[in-house]
């Protein structure tokens, strides 16, 4: 597909950053709870639900990231045989991830709004569990925005 556009760019970049700043947190929550524990045998209450909520907001929100770069793991069998069909089965391919990604996000949101209608919260530190599904809808429908961008993208030279 095309070169990235500035825009392009800025959003995969934007959603980049707000990936990593889920793993720093991540990483600086299980850091001082280790600390905490061995110095002080202080853990942090509910360390597990935190580094869950983020670790979701880290994978998820890397999603669109990594279809408007491109950054999927490739297989290149076809490339250097029939090189003229790669750009129309990165097309495909793209087309197929948005049928998923909306499938998966209509199924996401029923059982957000369940857990939102029920109330349902986290068991140490009743963090309600519609916040865990949050980033994986943003990161769900951004993944197939960006994945119908990539479809349909006008320039077919690489």
């Amino acid at each position: 597909m095309s070169a990235m556009t500035p825009i392009r760019a800025r959003i995969a970049s934007i959603c980049g950053w707000l990936a990593a700043s889920c793993l720093v947190v991540m990483m600086l929550v299980t850091v001082s709870d280790v600390v905490l524990r061995h110095l002080f045998g202080r853990p942090i209450h509910g360390v597990i639900e935190i580094v869950e909520l983020f670790l979701t907001g880290a994978f998820f929100l890397a999603l669109p990231a990594a279809f408007l770069r491109e950054d999927h793991i490739v297989v290149d069998i076809v490339d250097h045989n029939y090189p003229q069909a790669v750009v129309w089965l990165k097309r495909l391919s793209a087309a197929l991830s948005v049928i998923i990604l909306v499938v998966m996000a209509y199924q996401g949101a029923l059982v957000a709004r369940d857990m939102m209608l029920f109330g349902d919260v986290t068991s140490d530190l009743s963090i309600p569990k519609i916040w865990y599904w949050v980033p994986v809808l943003v990161g769900i429908v951004g993944g197939a925005i960006a994945a119908a961008w990539m479809a349909f993208d006008r320039d077919p030279s690489t």
